[in-house]
């Protein structure tokens, strides 16, 4: 039976700390462990907008995956199957914490890995961070690397 593992990385040095984190446990747990890497992009639908609003908002959505996948996903799956792991990456719209959380159990993963949020704004504050509702709702462990 494989181990997946599922790692939320953003492109910044953070997420770059979750994906080497995910590997060390990867290596501990053998040749059976897959590597799910996901990005997702904070994305809400605005039903008050046009349907030409919302057609120029969802290519900028389609572009949006294209690059994250381009510059972000692709690189990471690379750098992790070039070290021997099994890898798969995705690029996702919506609500963070929900989604990884979705991966997670669409791919029954063993746990979820994502770095520790950096944001300290009064948004953070009042609404919690993406890190902090993820561990909050999370249906398997939740391992936040500082």
């Amino acid at each position: 039976m494989s181990t997946t593992l599922i790692v939320g990385i953003d492109g910044s040095e953070a997420g770059a700390r979750a994906l080497s984190y995910t590997k060390r446990l990867a290596t501990l747990i053998g040749s059976d462990c897959k590597i799910e890497v996901v990005y997702v992009i904070e994305w809400s639908p605005y039903s008050f907008q046009t349907p030409e609003e919302n057609a120029h908002r969802n290519k900028q959505r389609e572009d949006a995956i294209i690059i994250a996948n381009e510059r972000v996903v692709s690189p990471a799956v690379k750098l992790i199957r070039d070290e021997g792991f099994a890898a798969e990456g995705r690029v996702l719209h919506g609500k963070v914490a929900h989604l990884l959380n979705s991966v997670a159990v669409e791919t029954n993963a063993e746990q979820i890995i994502v770095a520790r949020s950096s944001a300290a704004g009064f948004s953070s504050r009042v609404f919690g961070s993406v890190t902090a509702n993820l561990v909050m709702s999370s249906t398997v462990p939740v391992t936040v690397v500082g």
